[in-house]
């Protein structure tokens, strides 16, 4: 037999086979035709008794609606006891519901072209300075060719300076220069009176000077005396979801009231002149940045206001050695200050990560998510199932996501873990490339972003989320309130944001 007929099938092929269901149907449309099936299962079912009800209700007759009048008549005592129960539950819900908070509107600082710090100029001033040993200035420089970060970073003047100037002077002059830059252009984007502002909260990790931060605020903007005001300090990146969640709160208490909120962290007097390899990794990775925020509980405030505030999750696991010991401020072996990183610092940031998820899903996550985790996890704890556990989809919950940009190595474990594109992510890594780590503040250049690329549409849905040392994670979810329209926005990217995104390499050479 010839190889020819060996081939030859024993039923020769049709053009009317049925199509391979397998290939031509994609799963992902079956996971949505199975998240609309149960998000608006409630719909469907009460459907058909709506119509029920209308069919009847169409059947009434002007007779009909005579005799139930004159059947209440003769029901007064009813009547009163249903009437008051009714104003009683409504007072009760008025009273105890928790006031909504709005974002009326925020500004992030950018600095001046003279503050540019490039890669090269990194590495150069580094070495002029003296203080590193040459292994430690190459060991730098694979961490910045390898960071995410690009050439447009800014540092403050007291770094830059040759020798460095690390100073208490020059450490007042970044904050600021940062605080009042980002808070000017916030007044004069809401058109809000310093006086008007009833809250203020700054949040600072490692510069706490006295008087603190937030009185120097109260001071150049002489803000009024009975504001409540709040510095908070060694909270690590995090902290500015820290102070969102803090305003929320003391809005609930402020009827009528104003909460200016400050994110920022000082490079000046943070800067390690030492070599001890795991202090230096924060060298490369934190610039200078901060951010400002207008939060009101005003109904007035709703119509203009850009988002309102959700949710607000805080996972704190300092209660476990591990996690507390992996981002510390501490003296080396010559008795210079740095903020070491554990190696640990990454398994430390995805269990808090968990706990936090599993916080906020119940919160957030469409009952079609929630039903097939419930079932994954009681087939695996109940029934002792071998199947993997379901992570649900952070997508249906979420149009934007803002990830702090603390590093390349954190960016991509999130985009790992939560199955996130690189359309999500790139308000993340951009902000990183341009910015750099700027620690709290680092959230707000993300939705700066996602604004001036005129993505933000009314309806939409941001999960912000924040790990910081302790060690914590944080969450804030926002719902825009309309669409934000770039042509009218003042933020740092609007002059150059038709050059991003760009493309980041693995490794940048310098």
């Amino acid at each position: 037999m010839t190889e020819s007929k060996i081939n030859t099938p024993l039923i020769p092929p049709s053009s009317h086979n049925l199509p391979d269901f397998k290939k031509s149907i994609k799963l992902k449309y079956v996971k949505l035709g199975y998240h609309y099936l149960i998000t608006h299962g409630m719909y469907l079912f009460l459907s058909p008794l709506v119509v029920i009800f209308a069919a009847n209700l169409s059947t009434f007759s002007l007779q009909d609606l005579q005799d139930l009048w004159n059947s209440l008549q003769y029901n007064l005592i009813s009547v009163v006891l249903c009437s008051s129960l009714l104003v009683l539950l409504s007072t009760i819900y008025i009273v105890t519901r928790h006031r909504p908070v709005y974002l009326v509107d925020f500004s992030c600082y950018k600095p001046g072209d003279d503050r540019k710090c490039t890669m090269k100029m990194f590495v150069d001033q580094s070495r002029l300075t003296g203080e590193f040993t040459e292994e430690n200035l190459q060991f730098q420089r694979k961490i910045l060719e390898r960071s995410g970060l690009g050439n447009s970073t800014y540092l403050p003047q007291g770094v830059l300076n040759i020798p460095p100037n690390p100073s208490m002077k020059e450490a007042r002059k970044e904050a600021e220069a940062v605080m009042f830059g980002a808070i000017d252009e916030l007044l004069a984007k809401t058109n809000v009176k310093p006086k008007d502002i009833g809250i203020l909260i700054v949040n600072c990790s490692l510069f706490n000077p006295t008087p603190s931060l937030s009185t120097m605020v109260i001071n150049h903007y002489k803000l009024r005396g009975n504001i409540v005001s709040y510095n908070l300090g060694g909270m690590g990146c995090s902290a500015g979801l820290i102070s969102v969640d803090l305003a929320k709160k003391l809005l609930q208490d402020h009827r009528n009231s104003y909460a200016l909120v400050i994110s920022m962290e000082n490079i000046t007097l943070n800067w390690y002149f030492g070599n001890d390899r795991s202090k230096l990794v924060s060298n490369c990775l934190f610039r200078m940045g901060g951010a400002a925020l207008l939060l009101s509980n005003r109904w007035s405030e709703r119509r203009r206001s850009k988002y309102r505030l959700v949710h607000t999750v805080r996972t704190h696991k300092g209660a476990d050695d591990k996690c507390f010991a992996c981002v510390t401020q501490e003296e080396d072996s010559k008795g210079r200050i740095g903020v070491s990183l554990s190696k640990e610092l990454m398994a430390v940031a995805g269990d808090a990560l968990k706990t936090n998820i599993t916080t906020l899903g119940p919160l957030v996550l469409p009952m079609s998510e929630q039903l097939l985790f419930f079932a994954t996890l009681v087939g695996r704890k109940i029934f002792k199932m071998k199947i993997k556990p379901y992570i649900p989809d952070f997508k249906l919950a979420f149009e934007h996501f803002c990830i702090h940009a603390g590093g390349r190595a954190v960016l991509d474990e999130l985009e790992k873990n939560l199955q996130l594109s690189n359309w999500q992510m790139e308000p993340s890594r951009m902000t990183l490339y341009r910015f750099g780590n700027t620690s709290s503040s680092s959230l707000w250049y993300e939705l700066a972003y996602t604004e001036a690329k005129g993505r933000v549409n009314r309806g939409d849905r941001i999960w912000q989320i924040a790990f910081g040392s302790g060690f914590k994670c944080n969450s804030a979810v926002w719902k825009a309130l309309r669409r934000v329209n770039p042509a009218k926005e003042k933020n740092p990217w609007i002059d150059e944001i038709d050059c991003f995104p760009v493309d980041v390499p693995k490794v940048s050479v310098i």
